[in-house]
């Protein structure tokens, strides 16, 4: 975003690409970073839960954050995910971050739904203590514990903690994150709400849609950036089927298929997540395809800058 902040603008919580054989695939996961930052987007974010990095094993999870950061050009910036049970292994991995040469770490607090609210602010405070700008992530679905407003701003008085990526998709959050804590940024953490945050005052989306659509995901933020309501609300319309998948149970699955219609490698998981039944497939197919006809229509999202 050239404003020394890599965390805005839109980054890319991407896949993990697997094999026939479920080894991964290090050859399409360095060429998928390439063709993202070709086609706009700012950012990667790999072993987040889009890159179902619970399934991985450490060398695994180690090696993929290396690849990722060798195959990103220049001006794409890498914030890994760092999510671990203890404060420990969150640590490390911002350490092998950190040494790789990542940008910045995307960390969801401790994985215990019962931490207390001293706990996680340790647990950031152990994170934060590496060096690099940490991006608290929010995702009390996937975790069971949420960094509530109030707690934020509590973790938010570490130094080094430079954001919140926040995937509830209430947008009255932002609104009482910027009243507590105004020196942190707001990211948008789920696909179906990015007009409404950045509307209000979000500077990034760390995105699943741009895995499968990025052009189209790079534009609708461009618009909402720039206020441009007029071009911006008939596109989020048309794109909004897809976007909502991300928030589902079944988000990975849905955009690795999404990937596929959209004509590119999207893969397998790793058990335990399964295919997703025929209604959904052909549900993700149909969303695919209209967020495909309308960046084909030059009347969507189109016009003079």
């Amino acid at each position: 975003m050239g404003s020394g902040r890599p965390w805005q603008g839109v980054l890319v919580a991407i896949t993990t690409p697997f094999r026939a054989d479920l080894s991964v695939d290090f050859d399409k996961l360095q060429e998928h970073v390439r063709w993202l930052a070709a086609e706009g987007c700012h950012g990667v974010a790999p072993c987040t839960s889009m890159g179902e990095y619970r399934a991985l094993s450490d060398d695994e999870r180690a090696a993929v954050v290396s690849a990722t950061v060798q195959a990103a050009p220049p001006g794409c910036v890498v914030v890994p995910g760092v999510g671990g049970y203890g404060s420990r292994q969150a640590r490390r991995w911002a350490e092998q971050a950190a040494a790789v040469g990542a940008h910045g770490v995307l960390a969801l607090p401790p994985d215990a739904p019962a931490a207390r609210a001293a706990d996680v602010v340790a647990h950031y405070r152990e994170v934060a203590a590496v060096g690099l700008p940490v991006v608290a992530h929010n995702d009390p679905y996937d975790t069971g514990l949420d960094l509530t407003p109030d707690l934020l701003a509590t973790v938010a008085e570490i130094d080094g903690i430079v954001a919140v990526k926040e995937v509830t998709g209430d947008v009255r959050r932002l609104h009482r994150l910027r009243d507590l804590c105004p020196h942190i940024d707001v990211l948008v953490g789920a696909d179906d709400v990015v007009l409404e945050l950045v509307l209000c005052g979000a500077t990034g989306w760390v995105a699943t849609l741009p895995n499968a659509l990025p052009r189209q995901a790079a534009r609708l933020y461009e618009l909402c950036v720039a206020r441009d309501l007029g071009r911006a609300l008939p596109l989020y319309a048309e794109l909004h089927p897809i976007l909502g998948w991300a928030s589902r149970p079944e988000a990975v699955q849905a955009v690795k298929l999404a990937m596929e219609c959209a004509g590119r490698f999207g893969g397998r998981c790793r058990p335990p997540r399964g295919p997703l039944s025929g209604s959904a497939v052909d549900r993700v197919r149909r969303d695919v395809l209209r967020a495909l006809a309308t960046a084909a229509d030059p009347t969507f999202g189109a016009g003079s800058d």
